[in-house]
């Protein structure tokens, strides 16, 4: 704090799907070791920029916009813990995902029920 002038952690070069590019990112997380987690929106991914990088990892989804497990679509608000598990506020299939480190898919913990105001339903989470 106090700085006048930002550094680029993530992204920078251009809209894009590359691993070096981020298509319209909405939330970032960022974790004990200062390694930086970004949803990329209309990429259907959550990226994981480790400290220093300049590239992303993809750590959720990147197979497209679907609902499948391995799949996202449009996700929104994330959230890393201590565990290095990765919870994902998944906005257009109206669930939550949770994605173990390293995992290929997730897993739906929240919703997954269509959209709508039902005990069981989400509706846009974000």
């Amino acid at each position: 704090l106090g700085e006048k002038n930002g550094t680029l952690v993530a992204g920078g070069n251009g809209k894009g799907d590359e691993l070096s590019q981020l298509n319209e990112p909405h939330y970032i997380f960022v974790d004990r070791q200062q390694n930086v987690y970004v949803s990329d929106y209309l990429n259907h991914r959550v990226m994981k920029w480790n400290k220093g990088a300049t590239e992303g990892i993809v750590v959720a989804g990147g197979q497209g916009q679907g609902s499948a497990l391995t799949q996202l679509n449009l996700p929104q608000g994330i959230f890393v813990d201590t565990m290095g598990t990765l919870y994902v506020a998944d906005f257009g299939n109206n669930h939550v995902m949770r994605w173990t480190q390293g995992a290929k898919q997730g897993t739906v913990i929240v919703g997954g029920n269509g959209q709508g105001a039902g005990a069981n339903q989400l509706n846009y989470p974000c």
